[in-house]
């Protein structure tokens, strides 16, 4: 079950760069970076209230961010929404015939287990499932 939005993820070549609109012109902080080892990228994040914004920038020239900068340029990478059980929602999502990305959790930031739906599955919008550890 979906508990609220966790976080809108941006795709930027460098995080520095794209944090100074955030805090010169909107006033917010970006307040920590972290290195997701698994997925090739470095998160930036940045607090709205309950949700974040994260800006999510290539760590390796084979990340998935590196292919979608190339591809569509800076921009809303995913949505993510915050869950119970994440492998739970997957398997259930499965079932009912909803294709995956990942039909298996893996890590993702702040010490979270994620999964991803495909976006032909979703109105075209990356949709990644996300749960606190």
């Amino acid at each position: 079950m979906i508990k609220k939005v966790s976080h809108i993820a941006v795709a930027v070549p460098d995080i520095e760069e794209a944090a100074k609109f955030y805090t010169d012109k909107l006033g917010l902080k970006l307040v920590g970076r972290e290195d997701v080892v698994g997925t090739k990228v470095t998160v930036g994040f940045i607090p709205v209230g309950e949700t974040r914004i994260e800006l999510v920038q290539p760590a390796a020239p084979d990340s998935p961010i590196t292919k979608f900068l190339e591809t569509r340029g800076p921009g809303l990478q995913h949505i993510c929404f915050e869950v119970d059980d994440v492998a739970a929602e997957l398997k259930r999502l499965d079932a009912a015939g909803v294709k995956l990305i990942d039909k298996v959790p893996h890590p993702g930031a702040h010490g979270t287990m994620v999964g991803f739906l495909h976006p032909s599955a979703t109105g075209g919008v990356l949709v990644e499932l996300s749960q606190q550890m």
